[in-house]
């Protein structure tokens, strides 16, 4: 019984810090101008696989398929939920009760090689964003990213501790 109760315990701690992740974004949006992925290119990239199409160059080039934003933004979500239990396999329930910055921080800046070397080679932009116009800036924006997402689990399992 208590791995189900620490796996739901995992799973909305993903959820709270996908959430963390997106307000960052956000931030960064209205502030700076500082564009943010478009959760609808996730869905395209996600229905384009039916059709056995896994990599585009680039993806914004692909045929518009419905019901891709919505798809796009759950799958966001679903992959917070997928690293955050992840961590949760490792750290166990003890992490849980008494959460501390520094394993979410390193494991949050890890979870970028799904980005570097998945999501941005299918999305036709290279291994690492290296066929973006500024690969650097791409490159500090998703560590940045997943540092917030490593922060936010954090913040999320403090919150969730309380209760």
């Amino acid at each position: 019984m208590e791995s189900y109760i620490s796996f739901f315990q995992y799973a909305l701690i993903g959820i709270g810090a996908t959430l963390i992740m997106d307000l960052w974004a956000l931030t960064l949006r209205r502030a700076f101008g500082v564009p943010s992925l478009d959760f609808a290119l996730v869905g395209r990239w996600l229905l384009q696989m039916r059709h056995g199409i896994w990599f585009h160059r680039p993806i914004t080039g692909a045929p518009y398929q419905q019901g891709e934003r919505p798809l796009g933004w759950l799958l966001h979500y679903a992959i917070g939920v997928i690293f955050a239990i992840t961590f949760g396999i490792y750290a166990g329930t003890t992490w849980i009760t008494q959460p501390t910055p520094a394993p979410v921080i390193i494991f949050g800046l890890l979870t970028v090689g799904f980005p570097f070397l998945i999501m941005q080679p299918a999305f036709g932009a290279g291994i690492a964003a290296a066929r973006t116009p500024c690969p650097g800036k791409a490159r500090v924006k998703s560590l940045m990213t997943h540092l917030v997402f490593g922060v936010g689990l954090w913040l999320s399992a403090m919150a969730l501790a309380q209760f």
